[in-house]
């Protein structure tokens, strides 16, 4: 007999797309889901004046309204429910966080399904031979031989052959009707993401590269725990062969039928990454990034979450890619500061990565050459494996960073003679040369030599970046633009000069010098159309003397095995700056683009410009690398009670109106020291204290931090705060967010 349906419940709590931080009580309408109202169904509802798209989270029978007052759901959009596991992320991340659920939820699925269009996969042709095809000319082509070469050519192929391929090869639409119309051929609709049938002894399409010890070693300590949660740190210099390591677990994974998540931190990383894969292995790979179109996006989305994908590669938000059948997880590069998301929900990926990882019970490898010190501690206290690889693919070891003096020397374009003199020695030699300087545009600003203005943005508090192309001044922190002034705008003198350097002048600069040779700036202004980052790389892989002048686009991850020399143009913009991290960042920053000298045939050369060469940290840096400075900075983060032997949250508010966000800052501030003497609870409220930039885009931010050294005080702690600013009627008119684990205090 048929399985009866469970009653209806009489009350669905729904998660909407809002800042509230609560289900919302709807009636079920009366043509419900075939199997019943279940979590995770997708229904459109009546929220205010609008229709929107929310996510069925609770089924009850009571509410705390009467019945007859909710409002009833308009229609149902699912007939199974969102993958389980990826619902449970979305509630993991909004308790976490601090986050509301329903914006939780919208964030993480693609656009379309947050429209409202249906989880299902884009289809396309597929022609294939029918056993009356197959062997001798069939009498039925005799006389149409298009027809016979075009049966002759599908023979070739037994799984067949998809609309594209065919009609690349010359033939027509209508040859291959008239085949299906005599039976000889097929026509199949299948997932644009088609199901790998192959043998899983056949994975490869390439052999793997032989290990040498310390990747045998490593990979041997992440086979040993495929089937359990085990987080391992694989800490290697750049050029160690992580990739590798990377690769031969996926291997492993795959050829179990389970699925392989990676994640890279910049787009830019993608499409090189993903070459790499599938020369590599014959299974299907789907990539998850910005750079996707909408249906793209929801093509591999669903490829994934059916199983069909069993390898995912993405940026920040494909941790959020639901799998059928999750078997390992990867972080490349797991110190970058791009896994943060900085709006909006403030996830960091790297973190919810470990989380999904213990929640499925599989392996989660964080590979870098500069661990972020929260995993260094975390692999040292022997929470996670520690994994080494201190040897380079090549027979040179990585190139020391070498300290040269800029106090009291000439520049042109930001670079002193003795390094022009040695960039001019590396293209003489046939080799390439990467000038790394962390700041785009011709000039960080314009100024009047005559009475010292400067150009400074209106609406925050922020000097505009002089740009050649085309000529405007811009504010890279909320993107204001005007023409650059005739004259100076206080005493009218035409003297107006650039001050310091940016991509476009170090670019014009070494034009100048070295006319014979390309120079390629890659930046964000000069890579915006799509493939322009990719079609440079091509250019530079062939090998040819060129100059590469560019920002941290270029300092990771890629493969450069030509540039022999790199010269960073200034160290010293992260040294002193106010948050506690800038040290940590600006030193991880100088290894990695240090580590894309030297990666061939040819050794490497470093040269670091910089104005403060005694600077104890950056000597050491210098002289001992990057493993002992993370050693001393964490000795001074334990002695300072800063992350990760303390934990932070930061409260930031922002208006137009400096008076009204400075008295909420006030309240709230006195609000919960209140609060937290009454509990005795042990964290600290530091502030409120003006944001770094305090004024930006016309508004006005402050800042509340919260410090403990346990997480479920300091999470207690911002639960309490969170719901008395939602209570606070004045907090209505303020815009704030509640930032969990901050990385930046900017």
């Amino acid at each position: 007999m048929p399985t009866s349906l469970p009653p209806a419940p009489r009350v669905l709590g729904i998660a909407i797309p809002s800042p509230l931080r609560r289900l919302f009580d709807y009636r079920p309408c009366r043509e419900g889901p075939p199997d019943g109202w279940l979590p995770g169904l997708r229904v459109r509802v009546p929220f205010g004046r609008r229709q929107v798209v929310g996510v069925v989270m609770a089924c009850r029978e009571s509410s705390e309204l009467p019945l007859a007052e909710l409002k009833p759901v308009s229609a149902c959009l699912d007939s199974l429910p969102l993958p389980e596991d990826w619902l449970w992320l979305c509630r993991f991340t909004a308790r976490y966080y601090q986050h509301s659920l329903g914006d939780t939820l919208q964030q993480a699925m693609p656009v379309l399904l947050r429209q409202g269009r249906p989880l299902e996969a884009r289809t396309r042709e597929r022609w294939r031979v029918t056993p009356a095809g197959r062997g001798e000319a069939p009498p039925a082509v005799a006389r149409a031989p298009r027809q016979a070469e075009l049966l002759a050519m599908l023979c070739q192929h037994p799984h067949g052959l998809g609309s594209q391929a065919v009609l690349a090869q010359s033939f027509t639409r209508e040859q291959l009707r008239a085949l299906a119309d005599k039976g000889l051929v097929e026509r199949l609709e299948e997932p644009r993401t088609a199901r790998w049938q192959g043998d899983p002894d056949h994975l490869l399409a390439e052999p793997a590269l032989p290990l040498n010890r310390e990747q045998a070693v490593a990979l041997a300590a992440l086979h040993e725990h495929l089937d359990a949660y085990h987080p391992c740190l694989l800490e290697g210099v750049t050029g160690s062969g992580k990739t590798e390591v990377y690769l031969q677990l996926i291997e492993a994974v795959v050829g179990r039928g389970r699925q392989a998540l990676v994640l890279v931190p910049e787009i830019g990383l993608t499409p090189q990454t993903l070459a790499r894969f599938r020369q590599r292995f014959r299974v299907p790979v789907v990539a998850l990034h910005s750079g996707l179109t909408d249906h793209e996006r929801l093509d591999a989305w669903e490829a994934a979450a059916s199983g069909r994908a069993p390898i995912v590669i993405g940026t920040r938000s494909a941790i959020f890619t639901p799998l059928a059948s999750p078997g390992a997880i990867i972080v490349d590069e797991e110190h970058d500061g791009s896994y943060k998301q900085q709006d909006g929900l403030r996830y960091h990926a790297r973190d919810l990565a470990v989380a999904r990882a213990h929640r499925h019970g599989i392996p989660v490898l964080l590979g870098s050459a500069t661990p972020s010190l929260e995993s260094l501690a975390r692999a040292r206290s022997g929470d996670w494996r520690h994994l080494h690889l201190t040897r380079r693919a090549s027979r040179h070891p990585p190139a020391r960073l070498e300290l040269v003096d800029l106090r009291g020397r000439p520049r042109q374009g930001g670079l002193i003679p003795p390094v022009i003199e040695a960039v001019r020695e590396t293209l003489a030699a046939g080799h390439q040369v990467l000038v790394f300087i962390n700041r785009r545009g011709f000039a960080p600003t314009l100024a009047c030599h005559a009475c010292g203005w400067l150009a400074e943005c209106d609406h925050c508090d922020a000097r505009m970046t002089l740009h050649r192309q085309p000529p405007l001044l811009a504010c890279h922190h909320c993107d204001r633009r005007r023409a650059l002034p005739d004259a100076c705008p206080e005493c009218g003198s035409i003297d107006l000069r650039p001050l310091g350097s940016g991509t476009e002048r170090t670019e014009e600069t070494l034009a100048a010098l070295f006319p014979e040779v390309p120079v390629h700036r890659i930046d964000r202004d000069s890579t915006r159309r799509r493939d322009a980052f990719e079609r440079v790389l091509g250019e530079v892989h062939r090998g040819e003397p060129c100059l590469l002048v560019g920002t941290q686009m270029l300092a990771k991850g890629h493969h450069l095995p030509h540039v022999t020399l790199v010269v960073v143009v200034n160290a010293d913009a992260g040294l002193y700056a106010s948050d506690f991290r800038a040290l940590e960042q600006s030193a991880q920053l100088l290894v990695q683009v240090a580590g894309r000298a030297g990666r061939a045939a040819h050794p490497g050369r470093v040269l670091v410009q910089t104005l403060h060469g005694d600077d104890p940290h950056l000597r050491l840096l210098a002289e001992r690398g990057y493993a002992a400075l993370a050693e001393r900075l964490l000795e001074e983060r334990r002695a300072a009670g800063l992350p990760p032997f303390r934990f932070l949250a930061l409260l930031r508010l922002e208006s137009p109106r400096e008076e009204a966000v400075a008295a909420l800052a006030g309240r709230a501030a006195g609000a919960l020291r209140g609060w937290l003497a009454e509990r005795e609870l042990p964290v600290d409220c530091l502030g409120p204290v003006p944001a770094p930039m305090e004024r930006r885009q016309n508004r006005y931010h402050l800042q509340l931090m919260l410090a403990s050294e346990r997480r479920s005080h300091l999470h207690e702690a911002g639960a309490w705060l969170t719901g008395w600013l939602e209570a606070t009627p004045e907090a209505r008119r303020t815009r704030w967010s509640l930032d969990i684990d901050p990385q930046t205090l900017s």
